[in-house]
């Protein structure tokens, strides 16, 4: 069976003597994505690891994780994605095995080596060079998000089928400017990415 596995690290996250300030908003985020516990884990203090079992979503995961955790000031959060097949169960996800947990794990350590933030690996070589390029270029716009930015994205991304008039209800503010903040963070590029990212993670099962 073909799944995602993202595992990742909160970058910064010493800066806080507090670690409730960004580990509650973690918990919260990675529930919301899988509510089965036995399906995330935090470990190593700041560090977790999630199964998304519908790889399709994967980007748009790691977008919602990101724009979570830079909602807080001076975090951010590296992100390794795996793609590839379950071949064991385990009680936790850390128990869990196949290549979807092997790609994840070995390109976050990739990425701490290379000072990047969001990298793909799946058994095509080709297509993991073309999306990281991508994800590379879409890197330069959301590793600058500002906190109202990311806030904004996450709002957007927990509330899709909402207007952006709805939005800036939500949050008390006038709609342009939840319309400015989004067009800040380039969310309507990076949503353009994640369509072409589900097109070009199809072509793994054909």
């Amino acid at each position: 069976m073909t799944i995602s596995v993202i595992t990742g690290d909160i970058v910064g996250s010493t800066k806080y003597k507090d670690p409730n300030i960004w580990l509650n908003p973690l918990k919260k985020a990675l529930g919301k994505l899988e509510s089965k516990f036995n399906k995330w884990e935090i470990y190593r203090g700041d560090s977790f690891q999630i199964e998304v079992k519908d790889y399709f979503s994967a980007l748009q995961s790691a977008i919602y994780l990101k724009s979570c955790i830079k909602s807080i000031k001076n975090l951010d959060v590296r992100i390794a994605i795996g793609v590839g097949e379950k071949s064991f169960e385990g009680s936790t996800v850390n128990e869990s095995n196949g290549t979807a947990f092997q790609f994840s794990g070995e390109t976050l350590e990739q990425l701490k080596k290379e000072k990047h933030n969001l990298k793909i690996k799946t058994n095509n070589h080709d297509l993991d060079q073309e999306l990281n390029l991508y994800f590379k270029l879409a890197s330069i716009a959301m590793d600058n998000w500002t906190t109202n930015s990311a806030e904004a994205v996450k709002l957007y991304l927990e509330n899709q089928n909402k207007t952006q008039k709805e939005l800036a209800e939500m949050i008390g503010i006038k709609q342009d400017a939840i319309s400015k903040r989004i067009k800040r963070a380039n969310l309507d590029e990076i949503l353009e990415l994640d369509a072409m990212f589900r097109q070009k993670i199809d072509t793994l099962t054909q």
